[in-house]
């Protein structure tokens, strides 16, 4: 998972993206005029249903990108936040983070339990197998070595 600036950064660059297109749509979809004397006018390719949805799928996407980002800037930690309040917050993700790492050190132990136990097996069936082929074999010639 992405840092909180990261996330902040991804949504500004989303919401720019939504901006830049939603322009592209407008401009697409607006009434033909000249700026200048050749009369030359933008050509009309899409349907005006279809821009009138486009323009509600990019206001949508526009207003809930710009509630995420609020909601992004407010969870960053603010000026006015003391040292002591940024000791005890990085203390927390300290114990928080050596935790994690025995609950992995942990999940490696049994996995190499694991691993041992099916090792085992392994060999048991391989030693099994080999004195079934002995015995079939023996048995095809009448001479049993064990």
């Amino acid at each position: 998972m992405a840092d909180r600036l990261s996330q902040l950064q991804d949504a500004v660059n989303m919401q720019a993206e939504n901006l830049f297109n939603s322009i592209g749509c407008l401009f697409t979809s607006a009434a033909p005029c000249s700026f200048d004397k050749s009369g030359k006018t933008p050509s009309q390719n899409e349907n005006p249903d279809d821009m009138t949805e486009h323009k509600r799928v990019f206001a949508t996407l526009i207003a809930r990108n710009a509630k995420e980002i609020d909601a992004l800037i407010e969870s960053l930690p603010s000026e006015e936040s003391s040292a002591e309040l940024q000791t005890a917050s990085m203390r927390i993700l300290e114990q928080d983070g050596e935790e994690a790492a025995q609950r992995l050190q942990r999940g490696i132990e049994q996995g190499d339990k694991l691993l041992e136990e099916i090792n085992r097996a392994l060999s048991d069936i391989a030693n099994t197998q080999l004195a079934i082929n002995r015995i079939t074999d023996a048995s095809q010639g009448d001479a049993i070595k064990i």
